[in-house]
């Protein structure tokens, strides 16, 4: 039972890994359109795509008798609200790994839309449809969070429903590792959003915005990058911050209750009648901290979740630039975001959606960040020196970022190019 905040804490530091066992997990989300109409794939559409990924291998996961994902090995795919399907990928060694996996799902996810006439779009917000259009799901959760969720962030339903993101878990060694990490992660959120951006059409018109995507995070319910997270967070604060954060949903048996009237310390002090006054196990602890939707989230790993979903050509390059820098050249990074204020990074934060490269940060641009950094991750890859079958490092998974800095333009800004020459939709859409 989680019964005190000293159970909270042996949590994370159960999480804890020799650094010879870190590994990685990617997880990125995907639309699917019908390419008849140009609308997003209803829920009878998933259940037959999901029927011819089984051919694949892969096995159905089931909630009341409704398929509502698929898992195969260490990998899953599973629903989102709007229909999104996610891959959750393996725990992995390296980025050569990481990319050969989602390759091989690319492959496999490839033959079975071509099949149904479904079209993947890989970014950060759906370019056409608008909210009233998207058809939802039977998973359970997803009813209770459309109404809930609203409450709290005016643009929670466009969070749930229209974007799609790429998310990074990675391991840390001690306590003193984990501050460590996250003071950096939360501290490289503004460049993070600035370099991945790839969101800018929103119901088929320029929005303005390079990442809308980051835009909807930043109001949404339980989501932002709150101040605590740049101060010397150990497990402890961690543990009473998560523990005065309010419940969004408890599944309770096959049920899910809403949780809006609680705080998770409530759940733990016995005080929810609807359930019984049961206290939570290691379960619902693992549910409320994957319900907390701010930039980075301490499970028993980190998450990283600044970036825009993107295409295939460079869904590896948001990993391994990150992985550079967090298990290559941790120490040098944090010496250059430790003289950072942190008023001044949640200012960038703000910005970074519509401005991108030019927002400002401690005197200087986000392109002199991303170039920085750059330099920085490829210095932590390079010491990794981890070789694939042809003898290449995990540099070579930083060729897009590189000629995204050079040219200084992002996806976003191709996509502006190239959507607003014609505006035909065939541009949004995965080739």
């Amino acid at each position: 039972m989680i019964n005190s905040k000293q159970k909270i804490i042996e949590y994370f530091e159960s999480g804890i890994k020799e650094t010879k066992n870190f590994k990685i997990g990617i997880e990125h989300e995907k639309f699917l359109f019908n390419n008849k109409d140009n609308r997003r794939i209803d829920y009878s559409k998933i259940k037959e795509m999901f029927a011819a990924l089984i051919e694949f291998g892969w096995n159905p996961i089931l909630e009341k008798k409704n398929i509502i994902g698929l898992n195969k090995g260490g990998k899953n795919i599973t629903l989102e609200p709007g229909n999104q399907i996610e891959l959750s990928g393996d725990k992995l060694n390296n980025i050569h790994e990481a990319c050969a996996e989602s390759q091989d799902y690319l492959f496999e996810l490839k033959q079975v839309t071509k099949k149904l006439e479904i079209n993947i779009v890989s970014t950060g917000f759906d370019p056409i449809s608008k909210l009233n259009e998207i058809p939802n799901n039977p998973k359970q959760r997803y009813e209770l969070m459309t109404k809930d969720m609203p409450l709290g962030g005016e643009l929670s339903l466009d969070m749930m429903y229209r974007t799609c993101g790429t998310q990074l878990n990675i391991d840390f060694n001690s306590e003193k590792d984990f501050i460590k990490k996250f003071k950096v992660v939360n501290s490289l959120v503004p460049i993070s959003t600035a370099l991945f951006a790839n969101s800018s059409i929103v119901e088929r018109k320029n929005s303005g915005f390079l990442s809308y995507r980051s835009k909807v995070w930043q109001n949404t319910s339980r989501g932002g990058l709150p101040k605590l997270f740049f101060e010397e967070l150990n497990f402890e604060k961690y543990a009473e911050f998560i523990m005065n954060f309010p419940i969004l949903f408890i599944q309770n048996k096959d049920n899910y209750i809403s949780g809006q009237k609680y705080i998770f310390r409530d759940f733990m002090n016995g005080k929810i009648d609807e359930i019984g006054n049961r206290l939570p196990n290691e379960n619902d602890l693992a549910t409320h901290l994957s319900t907390i939707f701010t930039e980075n989230r301490l499970k028993k790993y980190i998450e990283l979740r600044s970036m825009d979903t993107c295409g295939w050509d460079c869904l590896c390059a948001g990993p391994a630039f990150n992985i550079g820098i967090l298990y290559g050249n941790l120490d040098e990074v944090y010496e250059v975001i430790s003289k950072w204020d942190k008023d001044k990074i949640i200012n960038s934060y703000l910005e970074a959606p519509y401005k991108g490269f030019n927002t400002q940060l401690m005197g200087k641009d986000l392109l002199h960040w991303a170039r920085t950094l750059l330099d920085l991750s490829r210095k932590g890859l390079e010491k990794r020196d981890v070789l694939n079958k042809n003898g290449k490092n995990e540099t070579l998974f930083l060729n897009h970022l590189q000629k995204v800095i050079d040219n200084k333009k992002t996806n976003a800004d191709h996509m502006i190019s190239k959507f607003s020459k014609n505006e035909d939709l065939s541009e949004l859409y995965d080739k």
